[in-house]
């Protein structure tokens, strides 16, 4: 891993979290993702699956961990299950956990090989009650494709028929959405990596420059700084493409007189920071586009004061639908006579602002956690309006990661990241 080691400390707290919430006489059981295959002997590069990190830091493939708390046998109520490890695959792979390497990152003291798993497995299963199987429900999941946990949910399910399953789904959701200090440091050094790619990029841009090459540069900072990439597929759209919520091909040519819409970050250590800027080819914005620009940086400083304890995120987006009304009617681009006609299940604002303004983030970009129960202190969210004007070729979105705070406002991870339009011109033309 290209990351530094963290702290065990905060695998050993994660994993505690979890089991308060698991039923008495229950044993739980998280699988690694699987390596995904492309054609002949290639595959992709290794992506964890994020809550048997969360809960080990075991970042490698075929790796099972296991929690059964009152487990009668104290050594086998933590137990990890690591892919053996010898000279020969350390030779054609790279080195493996080892047994001592795992308690030192992990925090769990009995390790064993993959190959006594079954064999274990059956003695833990004839002291349980209770077997809890963890499942993607994350609300935007596609579960097309078959992975590891879900190959071998069936596989348990049918060699252990007769016990009761429960979701592990729903706990993960809740203990993952409460940001560790520690957690929020590894999203901070994320947020700082972006910053460092942004600068380089101010420096960079003019007209004749393609967005892919901006991409490239990008990724010349991440992984000079530790971060193995982007944290989800990069969105560099100049002009037209702006308006583009998706757009990923990155594939034209910037013109003078455009505005480019970023929305990339780094990742690091697993953790994402999601960010995005808007920036002129030429390096100083228009009056109009100026105008547009800091209507929606109004609107993101607004809302980003709304995410405190208690805040109800459907009333939450609510409430900012109706701060980017205002601005839209002073930039002329709706009527107070189209929101006085709307449909409520339509608001007028939609045609200019048609995507939400806030999603939780921490080991995914779009991260788990409810979206019915109010917010609490140490989540993350993103905050993140935009407007789109297809005819005047502009599209403008600003996002800023922020912790939710037991006092005061939100803490803003992208602090240091400049947004202001007079310091993005500043930077450009120094």
């Amino acid at each position: 891993m290209k990351y530094l080691p963290i702290d065990r400390e905060l695998f050993v707290y994660n994993r505690k979290q979890f089991v308060k919430q698991l039923l008495p006489n229950s044993l739980a059981i998280f699988n690694s993702n699987d390596i995904i295959t492309t054609s002949a002997d290639s595959t992709m590069a290794f992506v964890q699956h994020r809550d048997i990190f969360h809960l080990s830091g075991v970042d490698q493939e075929e790796s099972i961990l296991i929690l059964f708390p009152d487990c009668k046998e104290a050594k086998h109520r933590e137990i990890l299950f690591l892919k053996e490890t010898n000279e020969h695959i350390a030779v054609w792979e790279g080195a493996k956990l080892t047994k001592e390497a795992a308690l030192q990152s992990a925090g769990i003291k009995t390790v064993y090989w993959l190959d006594q798993f079954e064999s274990i497995l059956k003695t833990l299963m004839s002291e349980t009650q209770y077997a809890y199987v963890n499942t993607n429900e994350h609300s935007r999941a596609n579960t097309e494709a078959e992975t590891r946990e879900d190959r071998f949910v069936k596989w348990f399910k049918n060699e252990y028929p007769a016990h009761t399953y429960q979701r592990s789904a729903p706990i993960m959701h809740d203990i993952r959405s409460i940001k560790h200090q520690i957690e929020l440091d590894l999203m901070q050094r994320a947020c700082d990596i972006t910053e460092k790619a942004f600068r380089r990029i101010l420096q960079f841009v003019k007209p004749g420059v393609w967005e892919h090459e901006i991409e490239a540069e990008c990724m010349h900072e991440f992984l000079k700084n530790r971060s193995k990439g982007f944290a989800y597929t990069p969105i560099i759209g100049s002009g037209y493409s702006a308006c583009v919520l998706h757009y990923i091909e990155n594939n034209k040519q910037c013109n003078d007189g455009d505005v480019i819409l970023f929305d990339w970050a780094a990742e690091y250590a697993n953790y994402a920071s999601d960010m995005t800027r808007c920036i002129p080819v030429n390096g100083k914005f228009t009056a109009r586009q100026k105008a547009v620009y800091n209507a929606v940086l109004s609107v993101k400083n607004e809302a980003t004061n709304l995410l405190v304890p208690g805040t109800d995120l459907k009333q939450y987006h609510v409430e900012v639908g109706s701060l980017m009304e205002k601005e839209l009617v002073d930039l002329k681009l709706i009527s107070l006579d189209d929101i006085k006609n709307q449909d409520p299940k339509s608001p007028a604002y939609k045609k200019y602002f048609m995507h939400g303004t806030s999603h939780y983030i921490g080991l995914d970009t779009h991260d788990v956690g409810s979206w019915t129960e109010p917010i609490r202190a140490n989540m993350v969210f993103t905050v993140e309006p935009g407007i789109y004007i297809p005819e005047e070729n502009l599209g403008i979105r600003l996002e800023d990661d922020v912790v939710v705070q037991a006092k005061g406002e939100p803490f803003n991870l992208m602090r240091n990241i400049p947004i202001e339009t007079d310091e993005i011109e500043e930077l450009m033309n120094s």
